[in-house]
């Protein structure tokens, strides 16, 4: 009788575990940008349906290296990295990107004040088994930002977000510098004129794209670029793990490729805000998991510009 209870302890011990290593997810975090980021995270399901938070809401990531977060299942919440972090003479901490508001290097609950920052927003197991996840410049950029899920079962498991550092191309009016002079973030338009048209107020549905909006949106076609952008931005996968990248590296695969025909093996891809009645020489083009980069030549002197982001 106790060798019976004894195995039917081990099968219901064995069960739980199962049951856990499923229902949870992994996020990767890894920082390729040439600075230190302080990874942000709040849990919007932590107190709406009482799922655990993550063990950290911060941390300093530095250059080149990686963090693995276990995630609850049902888990609800975004992250994003904060740029040009420090503490002052009191110990107060702060950041001119992305700060939490937090005074302190874990955000506590404290989501990103302005400037915003590139967000990344996840609903895990939030619609038959399925998890939902955007990349999303609605409320500013800071960093360029890829996520890529791996091992999902079903959904369309698309890699999404953005290798272009849009600060460098950011709209004058948008722009936001350091004391130094070096650009750190794009605000959004809300954030930078406060109009109801660009803040979408009220009736959501009423909410129409910006010119600022279609700037972002034609620089990374699949990242969020306006409150009602979700048919384009927004994905899905079952039992994924996911891997976050800050500043995702340029990995080179084809070099002097001069269409974009060509470069994808006779497919032809839009490619938007290019016009194609007037075809734009490519550099070279790029492979990051699902990612395809066009790099092109702008100017008859052959200077170059990053101009889009196509995303398979």
């Amino acid at each position: 009788m106790i060798r019976g209870n004894l195995l039917v302890g081990l099968i219901s011990f064995l069960l739980i575990v199962n049951v856990s290593a499923v229902s949870s997810a992994t996020f990767t975090m890894t920082n390729k940008c040439n600075l230190t980021v302080w990874p942000a995270i709040i849990s919007s399901s932590a107190t709406s349906t009482g799922i655990s938070p993550l063990n950290t809401t911060g941390f300093p990531l530095p250059k080149d290296e990686s963090r693995i977060l276990t995630v609850p299942s049902s888990w609800t919440g975004r992250l994003w990295g904060r740029t040009h972090c420090s503490s002052d003479s009191t110990g107060n901490f702060s950041c001119i990107s992305g700060d939490c508001g937090s005074g302190k290097v874990e955000c506590s609950g404290g989501g990103a004040t302005p400037p915003l920052a590139t967000l990344a927003e996840f609903s895990l197991n939030a619609l038959s088994g399925l998890d939902f996840y955007d990349v999303s410049f609605v409320n500013g950029f800071n960093l360029p930002m890829l996520v890529v899920p791996k091992g999902g079962k079903s959904g369309n498991c698309s890699t999404t977000g953005c290798v272009v550092n849009l600060t460098e191309v950011c709209p004058n009016d948008l722009k936001v510098t350091s004391q130094d002079g070096s650009k750190v973030a794009c605000k959004s338009a809300c954030q930078a004129f406060g109009d109801p048209q660009y803040c979408c107020p009220g009736n959501r549905n009423s909410c129409k794209p910006s010119i600022y909006s279609e700037f972002f949106k034609k620089s990374c076609p699949r990242a969020h670029s306006y409150a009602l952008d979700d048919a384009t931005s927004t994905f899905s996968s079952a039992s994924a793990n996911y891997v976050i990248t800050f500043c995702p590296p340029l990995s080179t695969i084809k070099r002097g490729t001069k269409t974009p025909e060509a470069a994808s093996g006779g497919k032809s891809p839009e490619v938007v805000g290019v016009s194609s009645s007037s075809p734009q020489p490519v550099s070279w083009v790029q492979f990051l998991g699902g990612a395809v980069s066009l790099y092109i030549s702008t100017s008859s002197s052959g200077s170059s510009l990053w101009r889009n982001i196509i995303l398979f």
